[in-house]
């Protein structure tokens, strides 16, 4: 606050160029009224004082060209202020809670070593730190214009439930409202829960009683090199044969249609990534830990690993902040909501897609008719973005964060201003955002002595685009690398050249017509695959075959 102050005193002192260039406005203002004044009290006005009249004019323009020019200087340097004190109090706050936050969640028993309590605060201080706060969008959604617009998507649904019984109506003479497309798209929902819950009985009690055993004995036995390596290759045997072979077997001999298969191939990619940080975060906290004789070592326990598994985010702590009850008709709202982005998302495939692909009369696409359906996607493909984004970011990490009364909710940031696409791949999807950085990126500038920036940025984005394409192949059961292309090539290209350097409100349109331009292609490529896979489906089980995209080569003969 004083610093505050003697800023704005500052501003006000007479030494201050701003100061001057005012109190010089004002009196040049002051001077050009006064002579105005005076010439205007003669009644015949010589040639001379003509002259004067149209200088004092050009004085007058020029002065009021100086103060909005002054004004506009004000404006940006009070933004400048504004957006720098923002920047320092944030990151005050931000020391401030990584210190309550050690003394409050860290779960530290005063009983334990003192040993223990270092290792559990500087992991606390270089990871990430969890905050009570609520989602952008709930606070958002108490502004009556931002629910406006929530409104709008709504009654949006509601036309495409009316077209469709319309058309249906019209054609059959009957209202029909049938959901084919769910019940093949989500078929097979048995096998889903009984794998899932294999997947799930190994991550909870194998890994758990694996990893428990190798930090009782690293610390009570003379053979630690031996009792680690043995333990690294019986967990690493058992993390490739139960979430690497085993989904993947489940997918290909059952034959899952595509909304079963993702469900199996993003909870196999969570299980991998939610174990990976716990045997991270323990094996880190065993090294450093030196217990005093007499006391043993305190290995996590499994309750709060068991909380790790379901609570919405990617980074294991012992304790979360979490909330005092649970608001479970927010949790019934949320479900709700899921639901009708999912019935949404059927729609525009039944109405905008699907006519759009079908192509039942086998008619050869033409680089015309190509262009026209990629440009008619882009509309559908930014809603279904829109969709996800809202049905699983928001909707369904917010439904089990109110469950597990997990406090914080910062699974994205405000993305849609972005004006740059590195600042949208930050703020897209927090939850991965923070695996990524702090197990990839981050140990990756570790091992390389903090070298290669540049390198690691680019290991993460090959991670991505690899867990994208390997979700989307599985899901559709043929390889069409066009998501790892947008994200190992394109998204690279953006990601370093617009870059955070660039704060015009033009680059955030230009951000939002790559995005829809992004959507539209993956609409249209995809789905003109999936229809060429039916109309030209594979003759072989060759390896080349099933990497060769069938519609490059389908004549729809």
């Amino acid at each position: 606050m004083y610093k505050s102050s003697n800023w704005a005193s500052d501003q006000l002192h007479p030494s201050h160029p701003e100061s001057r260039i005012t109190m010089a406005t004002n009196s040049t203002n002051s001077n050009v009224v006064h002579r105005s004044n005076v010439q205007g009290s003669h009644s015949n006005p010589s040639p001379r004082e003509n002259g004067s009249v149209r200088q004092d004019a050009n004085h007058i323009e020029e002065a009021q060209q100086l103060a909005r020019h002054v004004e506009r200087m004000k404006a940006e340097v009070t933004e400048q202020v504004m957006a720098q004190m923002s920047e320092v109090l944030e990151k005050a706050f931000t020391d401030s809670l990584q210190s309550l936050s050690q003394s409050i969640y860290s779960g530290t028993d005063p009983t334990h070593s003192h040993a223990n309590a270092n290792v559990r605060r500087h992991r606390m201080e270089d990871g990430k730190v969890f905050v009570a706060r609520q989602s952008i969008l709930d606070e958002l959604f108490e502004i009556s214009h931002i629910r406006t617009i929530y409104h709008m998507f709504i009654a949006a649904l509601f036309l495409f439930i009316i077209s469709t019984l319309t058309v249906d109506y019209i054609d059959q003479g009957r209202l029909v409202l049938e959901f084919d497309l769910f019940f093949y798209a989500f078929g097979q929902l048995g096998t889903v829960i009984w794998a899932w819950t294999i997947m799930f009985a190994y991550t909870l009690l194998v890994l758990y009683y694996i990893l428990s055993q190798w930090g009782h004995l690293y610390h009570h036995s003379q053979w630690k090199m031996t009792v680690s390596v043995t333990s690294a290759v019986a967990l690493l045997m058992a993390q490739i044969g139960m979430l690497g072979y085993f989904p993947v077997h489940v997918v290909l001999l059952y034959q899952l249609p595509p909304a079963s298969c993702i469900i199996v191939i993003l909870e196999q990619i969570r299980f991998l990534m939610k174990s990976y940080s716990f045997i991270r975060e323990t094996v880190v906290m065993v090294l450093r830990a030196k217990p005093e004789k007499g006391n043993a070592f305190r290995f996590p326990t499994l309750s709060s690993y068991l909380y790790f598994l379901f609570c919405p985010t990617l980074i294991y702590r012992e304790t979360y902040p979490r909330n005092p009850y649970i608001r479970w008709n927010y949790v019934r709202m949320n479900f709700a909501k899921i639901f009708g982005c999912l019935f949404y998302l059927y729609f525009i495939l039944v109405r905008l897609c699907i006519p759009v692909f079908m192509n039942d009369k086998n008619l050869p696409f033409s680089t015309r008719t190509l262009v026209l359906a990629m440009f008619h996607s882009t509309l559908p493909g930014m809603l279904m973005l829109l969709l996800v984004f809202f049905a699983f970011l928001h909707c369904w990490l917010n439904a089990f964060a109110e469950i597990m009364r997990f406090a914080d909710r910062m699974f994205y940031k405000d993305w849609w201003n972005s004006t740059s696409f590195a600042n949208y791949y930050r703020t897209w999807n927090i939850v991965v955002h923070d695996w990524l950085y702090y197990y990839a990126y981050r140990d990756f500038l570790w091992l390389s002595g903090h070298r290669f920036r540049s390198v690691a940025t680019l290991s993460v984005f090959a991670v991505s685009a690899f867990v994208h394409e390997y979700a989307i192949t599985m899901s559709f059961g043929f390889f069409y690398p066009v998501m790892f292309c947008l994200f190992a090539v394109i998204g690279v290209v953006f990601n370093f050249t617009l870059n955070d350097k660039l704060q015009s409100p033009v680059w955030n349109i230009i951000m939002w017509i790559c995005l829809f331009i992004g959507q539209g292609v993956q609409v249209c490529l995809y789905c003109l695959e999936w229809y060429a896979q039916v109309h030209c489906p594979r003759t072989g089980t060759s390896f080349w075959e099933f990497i060769t995209p069938r519609s490059w080569t389908c004549s729809y003969k």
